[in-house]
Protein backbone atom coordinates (compact mmCIF):
# COMPACT_ATOMS: atom_id res chain seq x y z
CA UNK A 1 0.00 0.00 0.00
CA UNK A 2 1.06 3.60 -1.22
CA UNK A 3 0.45 6.03 1.69
CA UNK A 4 1.02 10.19 1.39
CA UNK A 5 2.28 11.52 4.39
CA UNK A 6 1.72 15.31 5.11
CA UNK A 7 3.29 16.69 8.38
CA UNK A 8 5.27 19.90 8.88
CA UNK A 9 7.36 18.25 11.82
CA UNK A 10 10.34 16.70 10.05
CA UNK A 11 11.05 14.04 12.62
CA UNK A 12 8.00 13.47 13.16
CA UNK A 13 7.69 12.67 9.65
CA UNK A 14 10.46 10.92 9.51
CA UNK A 15 9.29 8.53 12.48
CA UNK A 16 5.93 7.82 10.42
CA UNK A 17 7.83 6.97 7.35
CA UNK A 18 9.75 4.36 9.06
CA UNK A 19 6.83 2.73 11.19
CA UNK A 20 5.17 2.45 7.28
CA UNK A 21 8.03 1.09 5.68
CA UNK A 22 9.00 -1.18 8.42
CA UNK A 23 5.51 -2.77 7.86
CA UNK A 24 5.04 -3.19 4.45
CA UNK A 25 3.62 0.48 3.59
CA UNK A 26 5.70 2.79 0.74
CA UNK A 27 5.76 6.34 1.53
CA UNK A 28 6.00 9.54 0.20
CA UNK A 29 6.45 12.32 2.37
CA UNK A 30 5.74 16.65 2.03
CA UNK A 31 5.87 18.88 4.61
CA UNK A 32 3.29 21.75 3.48
CA UNK A 33 -0.61 21.90 2.73
CA UNK A 34 0.00 23.20 -0.62
CA UNK A 35 2.52 20.00 -1.55
CA UNK A 36 -0.31 18.10 0.27
CA UNK A 37 -2.98 19.06 -1.93
CA UNK A 38 -0.43 18.38 -5.34
CA UNK A 39 0.64 15.32 -4.13
CA UNK A 40 -2.83 13.61 -3.37
CA UNK A 41 -4.49 15.25 -6.14
CA UNK A 42 -2.70 12.43 -8.27
CA UNK A 43 -4.59 9.72 -6.91
CA UNK A 44 -1.79 7.53 -6.07
CA UNK A 45 -2.37 6.50 -2.91
CA UNK A 46 -3.90 4.21 -0.71
CA UNK A 47 -4.07 6.65 2.55
CA UNK A 48 -3.40 10.43 3.27
CA UNK A 49 -1.72 10.68 6.80
CA UNK A 50 -2.35 14.63 7.03
CA UNK A 51 -1.63 16.79 10.23
CA UNK A 52 -3.76 19.46 11.26
CA UNK A 53 -1.38 22.61 11.95
CA UNK A 54 0.14 22.56 8.55
CA UNK A 55 2.11 26.17 6.52
CA UNK A 56 0.43 26.83 3.38
CA UNK A 57 -3.04 25.77 3.72
CA UNK A 58 -3.88 23.53 6.98
CA UNK A 59 -5.19 20.22 7.20
CA UNK A 60 -8.95 21.03 7.31
CA UNK A 61 -8.15 22.80 3.58
CA UNK A 62 -6.57 20.22 2.10
CA UNK A 63 -8.71 18.45 2.76
CA UNK A 64 -11.60 20.12 1.29
CA UNK A 65 -9.53 21.18 -1.64
CA UNK A 66 -9.13 16.97 -2.03
CA UNK A 67 -12.65 16.43 -1.88
CA UNK A 68 -13.85 19.09 -3.87
CA UNK A 69 -11.21 17.72 -6.91
CA UNK A 70 -12.96 14.32 -6.47
CA UNK A 71 -10.25 12.31 -4.20
CA UNK A 72 -12.20 10.16 -2.48
CA UNK A 73 -8.96 8.52 -0.73
CA UNK A 74 -9.23 8.08 2.78
CA UNK A 75 -7.53 10.81 4.99
CA UNK A 76 -6.06 10.10 8.46
CA UNK A 77 -6.10 14.00 10.41
CA UNK A 78 -3.42 13.72 12.93
CA UNK A 79 -3.26 16.38 15.63
CA UNK A 80 -2.39 17.73 19.27
CA UNK A 81 -5.81 19.33 19.65
CA UNK A 82 -8.85 16.98 21.03
CA UNK A 83 -11.76 18.94 21.63
CA UNK A 84 -14.66 18.13 19.73
CA UNK A 85 -15.13 21.31 17.90
CA UNK A 86 -11.84 20.11 15.98
CA UNK A 87 -12.73 16.55 15.37
CA UNK A 88 -16.31 17.74 14.19
CA UNK A 89 -14.70 20.63 11.92
CA UNK A 90 -11.96 17.62 10.26
CA UNK A 91 -15.26 15.54 9.38
CA UNK A 92 -17.07 17.92 8.01
CA UNK A 93 -14.20 18.65 5.61
CA UNK A 94 -14.31 15.28 4.20
CA UNK A 95 -11.17 13.30 6.74
CA UNK A 96 -12.51 9.28 7.60
CA UNK A 97 -10.57 8.99 10.59
CA UNK A 98 -8.92 11.25 13.11
CA UNK A 99 -6.05 10.54 15.42
CA UNK A 100 -4.68 12.86 19.02
CA UNK A 101 -0.86 13.24 19.02
CA UNK A 102 0.73 11.07 20.86
CA UNK A 103 -0.07 7.77 19.12
CA UNK A 104 1.92 4.81 19.59
CA UNK A 105 2.91 2.55 16.32
CA UNK A 106 -0.08 -0.03 16.83
CA UNK A 107 -2.58 2.85 17.18
CA UNK A 108 -1.87 3.72 14.25
CA UNK A 109 -1.61 0.75 11.96
CA UNK A 110 -4.91 0.00 13.95
CA UNK A 111 -6.33 3.36 11.95
CA UNK A 112 -4.73 2.36 8.82
CA UNK A 113 -5.78 -1.13 9.08
CA UNK A 114 -9.74 0.18 9.78
CA UNK A 115 -9.61 2.88 7.17
CA UNK A 116 -8.68 0.35 4.37
CA UNK A 117 -11.54 -2.08 5.41
CA UNK A 118 -14.36 0.54 5.73
CA UNK A 119 -17.98 -0.21 5.41
CA UNK A 120 -18.87 -0.04 1.46
CA UNK A 121 -15.29 0.35 0.58
CA UNK A 122 -13.94 -2.75 -1.44
CA UNK A 123 -10.04 -2.75 -0.72
CA UNK A 124 -8.59 -5.24 -3.98
CA UNK A 125 -5.20 -7.13 -3.46
CA UNK A 126 -4.72 -7.92 -7.07
CA UNK A 127 -5.02 -6.02 -10.18
CA UNK A 128 -6.31 -8.04 -13.35
CA UNK A 129 -6.37 -7.64 -16.88
CA UNK A 130 -7.17 -10.24 -19.41
CA UNK A 131 -4.66 -12.94 -18.27
CA UNK A 132 -2.11 -10.07 -16.43
CA UNK A 133 -2.44 -10.00 -12.32
CA UNK A 134 -0.42 -7.82 -10.37
CA UNK A 135 -0.40 -8.63 -6.48
CA UNK A 136 -0.78 -5.17 -4.66
CA UNK A 137 1.13 -6.60 -1.84
CA UNK A 138 4.09 -9.09 -2.95
CA UNK A 139 4.77 -6.32 -5.93
CA UNK A 140 4.44 -9.98 -8.14
CA UNK A 141 3.35 -9.73 -11.93
CA UNK A 142 1.55 -12.91 -12.64
CA UNK A 143 0.16 -14.87 -15.73
CA UNK A 144 -1.12 -18.45 -15.28
CA UNK A 145 1.97 -20.47 -13.36
CA UNK A 146 4.63 -17.70 -14.11
CA UNK A 147 5.29 -14.92 -11.66
CA UNK A 148 8.06 -12.39 -11.66
CA UNK A 149 9.01 -9.58 -8.85
CA UNK A 150 8.91 -5.95 -10.28
CA UNK A 151 11.12 -3.49 -8.70
CA UNK A 152 9.35 -0.60 -7.17
CA UNK A 153 9.20 1.85 -10.08
CA UNK A 154 7.25 -0.87 -12.34
CA UNK A 155 5.39 -1.99 -9.67
CA UNK A 156 4.25 1.86 -9.55
CA UNK A 157 3.55 2.15 -13.62
CA UNK A 158 2.08 -1.73 -13.80
CA UNK A 159 -0.13 -0.37 -10.80
CA UNK A 160 -1.09 2.81 -13.09
CA UNK A 161 -1.98 0.95 -16.28
CA UNK A 162 -3.66 -2.11 -14.80
CA UNK A 163 -6.09 0.38 -13.15
CA UNK A 164 -6.85 1.90 -16.22
CA UNK A 165 -6.86 -0.42 -18.29
CA UNK A 166 -7.89 0.86 -22.06
CA UNK A 167 -7.43 4.93 -21.04
CA UNK A 168 -4.57 6.58 -22.62
CA UNK A 169 -1.97 7.89 -20.09
CA UNK A 170 0.30 10.50 -21.31
CA UNK A 171 4.00 10.53 -19.91
CA UNK A 172 3.02 13.50 -18.40
CA UNK A 173 0.98 11.37 -16.05
CA UNK A 174 2.82 8.80 -15.65
CA UNK A 175 5.50 10.73 -14.13
CA UNK A 176 2.97 12.83 -11.63
CA UNK A 177 1.45 9.39 -10.39
CA UNK A 178 4.75 7.18 -10.16
CA UNK A 179 7.61 9.64 -9.47
CA UNK A 180 5.08 12.56 -7.75
CA UNK A 181 4.13 15.95 -9.28
CA UNK A 182 7.37 17.62 -8.58
CA UNK A 183 9.81 15.14 -9.67
CA UNK A 184 12.67 15.80 -12.33
CA UNK A 185 11.66 12.56 -13.70
CA UNK A 186 11.92 13.03 -17.75
CA UNK A 187 10.51 11.52 -20.36
CA UNK A 188 13.68 8.85 -21.19
CA UNK A 189 12.52 7.72 -17.34
CA UNK A 190 9.10 6.93 -18.62
CA UNK A 191 10.34 4.96 -21.81
CA UNK A 192 12.67 2.85 -19.78
CA UNK A 193 10.78 1.78 -17.16
CA UNK A 194 8.24 0.96 -20.11
CA UNK A 195 10.43 -1.35 -21.63
CA UNK A 196 11.66 -2.84 -18.46
CA UNK A 197 7.51 -3.50 -17.70
CA UNK A 198 6.91 -5.41 -21.33
CA UNK A 199 10.15 -7.64 -21.14
CA UNK A 200 8.60 -8.81 -18.01
CA UNK A 201 5.60 -9.32 -19.28
CA UNK A 202 6.76 -10.92 -21.99
CA UNK A 203 8.35 -13.22 -19.29
CA UNK A 204 5.89 -14.31 -18.12
CA UNK A 205 3.99 -14.98 -21.46
CA UNK A 206 1.25 -12.34 -21.18
CA UNK A 207 -0.75 -11.40 -24.23
CA UNK A 208 -1.66 -8.18 -22.92
CA UNK A 209 0.68 -5.33 -23.97
CA UNK A 210 1.48 -1.60 -23.24
CA UNK A 211 0.59 -0.22 -26.64
CA UNK A 212 2.31 3.09 -27.38
CA UNK A 213 0.24 5.45 -28.63
CA UNK A 214 1.90 8.33 -30.81
CA UNK A 215 2.40 11.57 -29.39
CA UNK A 216 0.28 10.98 -26.92
CA UNK A 217 0.98 8.04 -24.30
CA UNK A 218 0.60 4.72 -23.48
CA UNK A 219 -2.45 2.16 -23.07
CA UNK A 220 -2.69 -1.52 -21.76
CA UNK A 221 -4.57 -3.61 -23.78
CA UNK A 222 -5.70 -6.91 -22.77
CA UNK A 223 -4.19 -8.55 -26.09
CA UNK A 224 -1.68 -7.80 -28.46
Amino acid sequence: MHVLVVEDDARLAEALARILEDNGYTTDVVHDGEAGVRYGETGAYDVIILDVMLPKADGFTVAQSLRRAHVSTPILLLTARDAISDKICGYDSGVDDYMTKPFSPAELLAHLRALTRRQGDVVFETLTVGDLTLNLESMDLTCGDESIRLSQKEFAIARILLGSPGAVLSKEQLISRAWGPSSSASDNNVEAYISFLRKKMAHVGSKAKIETIRSVGYRLAEEG
